[in-house]
């Protein structure tokens, strides 16, 4: 992001394409691109397609148009699944030759836009060594230090997504310890919900319910909850009962290699079949959701405790 900044101050390009896993990144370059076109009158200058919305020849017309009361026009594309050639060409086209009052901003999450001629910026997630020389620099300037454990609890609570590492490094900055431990760590970051579905998954398999119920309760009771839940499940029977490699599932599931190694670790504490009954268990509950017949909390709970008990 300090790259991106950079690149701003000297010059706004036709088009930016914006690419990774850390979402809350997108958001973040969105901002700060936005805020170097100085965009005025959003109703008129700001133009968003999504999946839904999404024109191949709109989208080229109004790029050539012409913004209203503002130096800069943004036309942000995102979370766009299916490209056509006929737009790739056009999209390429256009670019060759844009319109220098427009400014093309392109959130591709699903790596869809791999053919655009533009300025890259990354969205993603940083590894752990990468990571850690941030974390202890950025705690270092402002004199503290930064134990080796305590720091890759850091990076594991926040799920190595950068942008939330940030958020928790201000609390940490602002704390009295001058040393920042483990017990810092414990007692002033918040946990990103993915990485606690990942204990929560670790306690079940070794059927430890008080710390099942512990972390289900720091948990919000919620649909993006239930989701992880599912999805992580469904992941370690996929692992499971497949003879891939771990990057062949990677590329097959659309997760980081790490994940499918962690699952795969994980469901060595199954049987099969127990994960086939679990399998079974969380669509069951998922139709009851969707259908009014059972809460999300109240559901939760019931697969903590069915999965200990399966």
């Amino acid at each position: 992001m300090k790259t991106l900044k950079a690149r701003l101050q000297k010059k706004i390009e036709p088009c930016y394409l914006i690419q990774g896993e850390d979402v809350l990144l997108y958001d973040k370059a969105f901002e700060m691109i936005k805020k170097a076109t100085n965009l005025q009158l959003e109703d008129f200058n700001l133009h968003i397609f999504d999946d839904d919305s999404f024109n191949a020849d709109l989208v080229i017309d109004t790029c050539e148009t012409l913004p209203i009361g503002s130096e800069k026009k943004i036309v942000l594309l995102k979370n766009i699944n299916s490209v056509s050639e006929n737009f790739k060409k056009k999209l390429n086209s256009y670019l060759k030759n844009p319109v220098p009052t427009t400014c093309i901003v392109i959130f591709d999450f699903f790596n869809k836009f791999d053919f655009v001629i533009s300025e890259k910026v990354s969205a993603k997630r940083l590894d752990d060594q990468g990571l850690k020389e941030i974390i202890s620099s950025e705690l270092k300037n402002c004199g503290k230090i930064i134990t080796s454990d305590a720091c890759q609890k850091l990076i594991e609570a926040c799920c190595n997504y950068f942008s939330l590492i940030e958020n928790e490094l201000a609390k940490l900055k602002a704390c009295d310890d001058i040393e920042i431990t483990d017990k810092t760590i414990e007692n002033l970051v918040c946990k990103e919900t993915e990485f606690t579905v990942f204990e929560l998954t670790d306690a079940l398999s070794k059927r430890d319910a008080d710390k099942a119920i512990s972390l289900l309760n720091l948990m919000p009771k919620d649909t993006k909850t239930f989701s992880l839940v599912l999805n992580h499940f469904r992941r370690l029977f996929f692992v499971a009962v497949s003879g891939g490699t771990d990057r062949e599932l990677s590329e097959l599931l659309g997760v980081k290699e790490y994940a499918v190694t962690k699952a795969r670790q994980l469901s060595k504490n199954f049987s099969k079949i127990q994960l086939k009954n679990i399998y079974e268990m969380l669509n069951d509950v998922d139709f009851y959701i969707k259908n009014g017949q059972m809460q999300i909390e109240n559901a939760l709970f019931y697969l903590v405790f069915g999965i200990i008990y399966c």
